[in-house]
């Protein structure tokens, strides 16, 4: 007896084997059972999935000789004709080969006579979208009104191209696509049948390429058994196939990190000798970045291989979401380069160019030596506040005696650091000129003069950021004292300030901004209160709805986000009365009729 392949031989014979598709198994069984029957039927998804399957399973159900049920025998004469597709009053169309009118013509032709063995005549088209607009046309009036005997099964991967009067008169069930566990666990239960032994590993690689087909997926199968010589290994399926393992992968991926050029190149010049093809190597760093993006997010979720929940923690998610993004971008331009192995090669060296800073991180620092390098800043910082605060006490201790003291060379091309300009100034764009000039050019003091208090390369209204009586108490002033970044930034714009009493600041946080709202984000901010206040400090944060028009008093009861929009909506409405009382504005309206464009009106900016 010929072999027969695996995609026939296990083809499900009722509703009960059929595998995944649930919600259009339910539809049609409950119909059959309570004997609500359409008379037209399409079903629609992608190549493999069971559309043919179901349609000739619910032509046993509707011509079984022991009536119209959801549980055919499979053993009387018209279920056994139909298994073996030959039976009279079954008839199976393929549309792609038969697209002109002429043939849908003669096929209705025979629509109006009596089934000859069978309770139905049933019509199954499959790939209907095939049939051309003559042919939908002439087949509509009968799918419309059909015969009581008659049933149309319309079977198609693309349904878009059906008329939209085709589908008005159908039934429609879109089959999904079957997910990897549920194939890969098919194909083992049909392995157990046949009796040959398997490696699990095999059959996921085997699910995976076959993108969502159960037929697909008995294919590769019955290619893997010949492969293998009837003993499925994954290291056989993964030649077979073509794919690449996570090992080297992970290299690359280790590699990218580290900013290792010559291990990059010389991993890919490795990976050559195992695939050519960059097209499937750059589709596999795909599917595993997600596969690593999907275990930092969900540290439990089952993983194929423990090197990459492995490898998961020791890099950032941020770098896994530029990977991502980068390695599909790259994908997309891969037949746009020379050679896919140089744009294989590109993608990698893009990864670790663009490699992400994290926030107060220099390239290829960790945290704990970020810590260590902010804590020597920190300690260096005083140090030379220390220093200063001595200058100052011997210039006071020498204006005292009527004796200005003796300034060296190097104090005098020694400017004065960056902290000693004033906060209130530090908030706005005299801060950035003021500090350039400071740092681009040496300081000389001046001649003490008598009677003065000012010291040699210190100005005199001096404002100590850590000192908190000090400190500006506007809180639109406070906020850029802060330095804080990215979504902490956002939120504190969007605060109003309570209280700031006995080490605890009370903020209260506008309600449309409440998804900003996170406890890592509320720890920067207390954290960076604690900076500037020197002190630890206590973060109060309510959550209530802030309108700054209901108070009288604007400026005191609106968040720096709300005093900014304020501030610039003024700006333009200053703008705009500006431009309509300008003589010369006014003058080309009286003599040429000239109009001020709506929205054409906007501040100069700075």
């Amino acid at each position: 007896m010929s072999y027969q392949v695996l995609a026939r031989k296990w083809r499900p014979r009722n509703f009960k084997e059929m595998v995944g598709q649930e919600h259009v198994l339910r539809a049609l069984i409950n119909a059959l059972d309570s004997d609500r029957l359409h008379h037209a039927y399409l079903f629609t998804g992608t190549r493999g999935v069971g559309k043919t399957t179901i349609a000739r399973i619910l032509a046993k159900c509707l011509n079984c000789e022991t009536g119209v049920t959801s549980e055919p025998c499979g053993e009387c004469s018209s279920c056994v004709e139909i298994a073996e597709g030959n039976f009279v009053d079954l008839i199976e169309v393929d549309a792609a080969s038969r697209t002109k009118v002429e043939d849908t013509r003669e096929l209705l032709d025979n629509v109006q006579y009596a089934p000859t063995r069978g309770r139905f005549k049933v019509y199954l088209i499959d790939e209907v979208h095939m049939l051309t607009g003559h042919s939908f046309n002439a087949l509509l009036k009968t799918l419309e009104e059909p015969p009581p005997h008659v049933k149309f099964l319309f079977a198609t991967t693309d349904p878009q191209k059906l008329p939209v009067t085709i589908l008005s008169r159908c039934l429609q069930f879109n089959l999904k696509r079957m997910p990897v566990d549920m194939i890969s666990g098919h194909l083992a239960f049909l392995l157990g049948k046949e009796k040959i032994p398997f490696e699990e590993p095999s059959l996921r690689l085997i699910a995976r390429a076959a993108d969502g087909s159960m037929r697909d997926a008995l294919s590769l199968l019955d290619q893997s058994i010949a492969f293998s010589g009837a003993n499925l290994k994954e290291a056989d399926v993964r030649d077979m196939l073509g794919t690449i393992s996570h090992e080297p992968l992970l290299s690359l991926l280790q590699a990218v990190k580290d900013e290792d050029g010559a291990a990059i190149l010389q991993q890919v010049e490795d990976l050559a000798s195992i695939t050519p093809d960059f097209e499937a190597a750059t589709d596999a760093l795909i599917a595993l970045l997600h596969q690593l993006a999907v275990q930092q997010v969900v540290p439990d979720a089952q993983q194929d291989d423990d090197n990459i929940t492995a490898f998961a923690k020791t890099i950032n998610k941020e770098e896994v979401q530029l990977f991502y993004q980068i390695a599909l971008h790259g994908r997309r331009d891969l037949p746009l380069s020379p050679d896919p192995r140089s744009g294989f090669e590109m993608l990698l060296l893009r990864m670790m160019s663009f490699a992400p800073l994290s926030e107060g991180l220099q390239h290829g620092e960790t945290e704990g030596q970020s810590k260590k390098k902010r804590l020597n800043e920190t300690e260096s910082r005083q140090e030379v506040d220390k220093a200063h605060k001595a200058k100052k006490k011997v210039a006071q201790k020498a204006i005292s005696q009527d004796k200005a003291p003796p300034v060296s060379k190097a104090a005098e091309e020694t400017p004065p650091p960056w902290d000693d300009v004033p906060d209130y100034l530090q908030t706005n764009r005299v801060a950035t000129t003021l500090k350039t000039r400071v740092e681009s050019k040496p300081v000389k003091a001046a001649p003490a003069k008598k009677n003065s208090v000012a010291t040699p390369g210190i100005p005199k209204n001096k404002v100590s950021s850590a000192s908190p009586g000090k400190l500006p108490t506007q809180w639109h002033e406070i906020v850029p004292l802060l330095k804080l970044g990215g979504r902490a930034t956002e939120l504190i714009k969007h605060c109003l300030l309570e209280s700031n009493e006995d080490g605890i600041v009370s903020l209260t946080l506008d309600k449309g901004s409440e998804g900003l709202l996170a406890e890592t984000v509320q720890g920067e901010i207390e954290a960076a209160l604690s900076r500037l206040y020197d002190k630890k400090i206590q973060l109060k944060l309510a959550v209530e709805a802030i309108n700054p028009n209901v108070d009288e008093k604007v400026s005191a009861a609106e968040t720096p986000a709300q005093r900014q929009q304020r501030l610039i909506a003024e700006k333009q409405q200053q703008a705009v009365n500006n431009i309509a009382t300008d003589p010369f504005v006014i003058e080309l309206q009286n003599r040429f009729g000239a109009q001020i464009v709506p929205g054409s009106v906007s501040p100069k900016s700075n």
